[in-house]
């Protein structure tokens, strides 16, 4: 039996109550009870799109690459405006792969080439709430050779992107602290770590 078949909800209407840089879609549908009965939800989805993250490292400086930007939703919620994290984008929707968003947003925003990366996994950071599934990567790059350019952003988005080269070591202090980083960033940072402790040592 596929997971289709076994769809433990029915879908009564869909409708886009939103649309801008996202889109709220309300959703009405039943759901049936452990006693045998129906109850109806409504219930609001967000979307804007899908994502891919990568996290670039050189091995021989125990170095990462992050950026950091402004987040004006944790400014609102009272904290740091400025958001560090691993670098990422929205996959284009003209076919574009996660693999060949990685690399573009590398090179936009920190002005780097990506040689061979690897994925570390593809999951949905808030699936109660939001649409968005994001793809996660390490990256091994030679600082010396990987930097082709100057990276900030694309001025015609009005991007203002400072690009962060920080120890690893610094990066597992962070991570212990466990409230500056995002949650991808956490997991790309955690991740290198269980596979590489060797490279976080002071």
């Amino acid at each position: 039996m596929t997971a289709a078949s076994r769809q433990p909800y029915t879908i009564i209407s869909r409708e886009t109550v939103w649309a801008g840089f996202c889109r709220v879609e309300r959703v009405v549908f039943d759901r049936a009870t452990a006693s045998g009965g129906i109850h109806r939800h409504t219930f609001e989805i967000e979307s804007h799109g899908r994502a891919a993250a990568v996290l670039p490292y050189d091995p021989v400086r125990r170095e990462a690459v992050l950026v950091r930007q402004l987040r004006l939703p944790q400014a609102l919620d009272g904290e740091d405006p400025m958001s560090l994290e691993i670098i990422a984008g929205l996959i284009d929707g003209d076919g574009e792969g996660p693999e060949a968003t990685i690399r573009r947003e590398a090179h936009e925003e920190a002005g780097l080439e990506l040689g061979a990366v690897e994925l570390i996994a593809a999951t949905r950071p808030s699936p109660g709430l939001g649409a968005e599934k994001v793809w996660i990567y390490l990256a091994e790059v030679d600082l010396a050779t990987a930097r082709v350019g100057d990276g900030g952003g694309l001025a015609h988005e009005g991007e203002e992107i400072e690009v962060v080269v920080l120890p690893l070591a610094e990066l597992a202090v962070l991570v212990d602290e466990g409230e500056r980083l995002d949650m991808k960033t956490l997991l790309a940072a955690q991740t290198l770590r269980v596979q590489r402790p060797e490279l976080f040592g002071a």
